[in-house]
């Protein structure tokens, strides 16, 4: 099922306004978050339109949380970032996802819960298709 004002389902200028598609998981889509103030921040979005966890299959939810697990196990190896924070969110778009902000010592925010979307860091197109390539290369 998907919801016509939705990002997550619909892509195109939606998802265009905060994120960038990277690939599809087993029941997922890996996007990376434009905001880069935490480089390598990405969003694992489940594949359908639901808003909780409690709203999939016990077998989906297995698998949504083994895409989050694989989404930040390449986030480590191309970034190397010393903690990665995990965000369940959903609450305006009610759509299931998880924010992977990678964080670094002696960086923005160490210490502290991130910040939804703080403005500070875009990059330019080469930029993002350098990060997306090399998460692509350690999925």
């Amino acid at each position: 099922m998907k919801d016509q004002n939705c990002g997550y389902c619909m892509r195109g200028d939606l998802l265009d306004a905060f994120g960038i598609y990277v690939c599809e998981l087993s029941v997922s889509t890996l996007i990376l978050f434009k905001e880069q103030s935490h480089p390598g921040r990405c969003i694992v979005a489940y594949k359908d339109h639901v808003s909780e966890l409690v709203d999939i299959s016990e077998e989906d939810r297995n698998a949504f949380f083994a895409d989050v697990a694989r989404a930040a196990k390449a986030i480590h190896a191309a970034f190397h970032p010393d903690k990665v924070n995990y965000g369940a969110y959903g609450d305006t778009g009610c759509h299931l996802h998880m924010h992977l902000v990678p964080k670094y010592r002696d960086q923005y925010e160490w210490g502290g819960v991130f910040e939804m979307n703080p403005g500070r860091v875009k990059l330019s197109e080469a930029e993002y298709a350098g990060m997306i390539e090399k998460i692509k290369a350690n999925l």
